[in-house]
């Protein structure tokens, strides 16, 4: 019988390479191609580029939804950010910083390492320097491959510190670096190995636990203005917005044609620029392999809530704080001074994450704001109380996400599937920050996918000399 189909446009649009997804990776794809003479066309199902990056005005405020923050060694954005003539600026740090211990007792400090009994500041020290060697060691390109790499993705990062340490608190204070601060998991829900990824995609694990390094800077006008910048230089209407795929017909011998709510395409291969959690989210004809179905079904997003509090000044530094908080034991665990760039109002951020973050949504939208408030109180006081704009960004409701910041691998899953998550499936490829080696999850990361799979698709491309044509022939194309 043959098959009717109502999704696309009665014609098909024909390219060499068609892009599913206008985040950072994808539009880095884009534009990669066109530089290498590759006709593109970038489907999109949200209503604008940027993915997981996205600026905003809330109530009169700017601000920053998704990722924000470029660290020192994320040299592809900073060459990206250069090229198109993007200005950054710092992130205000000056004065002390604050600790919630987990009695709650507030301490200010200006020391590296947070504010804690002696015992557990050298266990702490110990501990970072054990896993910077085996960060080192590893290294990031293929974790899987190295003779530790089974024995540390089969034990949970939990389990991991309870091994190195008895100090409840220098294992809290570890874990908040990685857990809530960047894998968005309860310490017990990935493994050890998948933490040393997560350190050594920054370069190394003290490079996490230092907020000035990896929290350095900010893009003027919002990191998704990047994405804006990119797509600005693409061809015009190369990039199709509202456009949600929903099926890619291909042939494992070459060619695809990619069905989406708008508009049908026919190319030569296809990058796929979309968490791996979204994969389920398209109909492959034929399925994919069943190793693929397998490892996306071992990778999940994290959860968390972002908390932007705005008011009419930044009032914590007539305190001589910086407005950055640790507590691990607190609602936020992390708080920083989020000010905007000659903005004179002041901005706190903070991150509500995990198994936290769940019991703040069994809340009301009220109840769940007072206690979050209260949260920032006990770092920087009453004031804190009341600002003039409040939002959170809740990216695990949103569509086309489903949770934050990046996907990361259960138990044994990253030495199980690791080095097959890049893999070209015929002329089917792969790109996402969640993929990535270096900059793994974030955009430095997703930069880097986008232009080493546009880079894999043209050596392919120029390798293949057959008739288009031929290469779409099995691909079946019928619309209703």
């Amino acid at each position: 019988m043959e098959a009717k189909r109502s999704l696309g446009s009665s014609e098909a649009r024909e390219c060499d390479v068609v892009v599913v997804g206008a985040g950072p990776a994808g539009l880095m794809a884009a534009r990669t191609l066109q530089a290498a003479g590759r006709s593109t066309i970038v489907l999109e199902a949200r209503d604008r580029v940027g993915g997981r990056t996205w600026s905003q005005e809330i109530d009169g405020a700017f601000l920053e939804i998704g990722g924000q923050w470029v660290s020192r060694n994320q040299t592809a954005l900073l060459e990206l950010l250069e090229e198109l003539g993007m200005e950054t600026f710092t992130r205000y740090r000056e004065g002390a910083n604050l600790y919630l211990d987990r009695d709650g007792v507030r301490h200010e400090f200006t020391s590296e390492m947070f504010p804690a009994p002696e015992h557990t500041v050298a266990e702490m020290q110990r501990i970072i320097g054990i896993l910077d060697e085996l960060s080192a060691s590893i290294g990031p390109e293929e974790p899987w491959a190295h003779p530790m790499a089974r024995e540390l993705d089969t034990v949970t990062f939990n389990a991991w510190l309870r091994s190195q340490t008895e100090d409840a608190a220098a294992r809290e204070n570890i874990a908040i670096f990685l857990a809530g601060g960047m894998l968005t998991k309860p310490d017990h829900a990935f493994s050890a190995l998948q933490a040393v990824l997560m350190a050594t995609s920054a370069g190394s694990f003290s490079n996490l636990v230092d907020e000035d390094f990896i929290l350095d800077r900010r893009v003027v006008g919002g990191m998704q203005s990047v994405s804006e910048a990119m797509e600005a230089r693409l061809p015009a209407d190369s990039v199709q917005l509202s456009t949600p795929v929903r099926t890619i017909a291909w042939n494992p011998d070459g060619g695809v044609t990619v069905f989406s709510d708008r508009v049908t395409v026919r190319a030569r291969e296809v990058i796929i620029a979309v968490p791996p959690n979204l994969y389920s989210r398209i109909s492959f004809e034929p399925p994919l392999p069943r190793l693929q179905h397998q490892m996306h079904q071992h990778q999940s997003m994290g959860q968390v809530i972002k908390v932007h509090a705005v008011y009419d000044r930044p009032f914590w530094r007539e305190q001589g704080l910086s407005g950055t908080g640790f507590g691990p034991n607190e609602v936020c665990q992390e708080v920083y001074d989020n000010t905007n760039h000659q903005d004179h109002r002041g901005t706190l951020v903070g991150f509500v994450s995990d198994e936290v973050a769940d019991q703040m949504f069994t809340l009301t939208a009220q109840q769940r704001r007072e206690t979050i408030l209260r949260s920032l109180a006990a770092y920087l006081g009453e004031e804190a109380l009341t600002p003039e704009v409040y939002y959170e960004s809740d990216f695990g409701s949103e569509e086309w996400t489903r949770g934050a910041y990046a996907a990361s691998f259960d138990i044994g899953g990253l030495s199980r599937y690791g080095a097959h998550q890049r893999s070209a499936v015929g002329p089917l490829h792969w790109a996402c920050s969640d993929l990535a080696a270096e900059g793994y999850q974030h955009v430095d990361g997703a930069l880097r996918q986008g232009r080493r799979t546009a880079a894999d698709v043209v050596d392919r491309l120029a390798g293949n000399t057959d008739d288009d044509a031929q290469h779409t022939d099995h691909v079946e194309e019928n619309h209703g």
